[in-house]
């Protein structure tokens, strides 16, 4: 199985992921892109997209960025996320990628685009310390 195929596999297992429409476009070994469509119900009181999901996006794209070298048996051990703008879109776009990998723990890092007629804008990005956990 490719690390599409896997993550894919995984994402759909992942309610909370079906639930904000999350859905993996791309994986390579330590690339992942996943996508997610605005909603109503996933902005905020001024209508950008909320904090939280801005910090699920950034999460889940590490997440599987740093599965595709190590397997799917990881947890977050910390993560920061930088809010560089309103994420207001159409679709929202995080394309993370594995910047250290390790036996106990990897390092990843990750950008997050708000898409909308006028194209992609950057609207966050992030960085994440993710544990292997022995399965």
């Amino acid at each position: 199985m490719n690390a599409l195929e896997m993550l894919k596999k995984i994402n759909a297992m992942a309610e909370f992921n079906r639930w904000c429409g999350i859905e993996v476009t791309m994986a390579e070994s330590g690339l992942v892109e996943i996508q997610m469509p605005w909603r109503p119900e996933v902005g905020q009181y001024s209508g950008f997209l909320h904090a939280g999901l801005i910090g699920t996006l950034i999460d889940t794209a590490c997440g599987f960025a740093a599965a595709t070298v190590a397997g799917p048996h990881l947890l977050a051990a910390n993560f920061s996320v930088n809010c560089l703008r309103p994420a207001v879109g159409q679709k929202f776009i995080a394309r993370a990628r594995v910047v250290k990998p390790g036996k106990a723990q990897i390092f990843t890092s990750c950008d997050l685009f708000a898409v909308d007629a006028e194209g992609e804008k950057l609207v966050a990005n992030g960085q994440t310390l993710l544990t292997v956990v022995q399965a």
